[in-house]
């Protein structure tokens, strides 16, 4: 029996709320990643994994594929902007300008971008650019 792309995604998003680590479901959202090309939401995944794994180059490529798969996702341009300002790119406040757009018009969406961020924060005690963004989006 083989298991399903979404039976795939859904398990390693239930080890990830478990607390398993970054390093061990990262081949997880690959595997999915290279079955299902076109579903931003495992690339968010994978790219949001790479962050707390400290692997911004790579980060930076799953979360660029995210947003231009589905530019209206807000976490999708949180991690690419997080990806940008961890590897020194400019060009990032586009980004957060327009999560913050997405955010304020969606209720639930800041919500699920909070909770992300805590998240993150909870993971990665120590994660300054995370820091920089929650600051960006929410203190200004």
């Amino acid at each position: 029996m083989t298991i399903t792309i979404e039976e795939l995604f859904d398990t390693g998003l239930e080890r990830y709320k478990a607390g398993e680590s970054p390093e061990t479901l990262i081949p997880v959202f690959k595997e999915v990643c290279d079955r299902s090309p076109k579903a931003s939401s495992a690339w968010i995944c994978l790219a949001w994994l790479y962050l707390l794994d400290n692997k911004a180059k790579l980060a930076y490529t799953a979360a660029n594929k995210a947003v231009k798969l589905n530019p209206q996702d807000p976490q999708a341009r949180i991690n690419l902007a997080l990806a940008m300002l961890e590897t020194g790119q400019k060009g990032l406040r586009e980004h957060i300008d327009f999560a913050q757009q997405l955010i304020f018009v969606n209720k639930e969406w800041e919500e699920e971008v909070k909770n992300s961020i805590e998240d993150g924060l909870t993971r990665k005690p120590d994660w300054q650019s995370l820091a920089k963004v929650k600051k960006w989006l929410f203190e200004e």
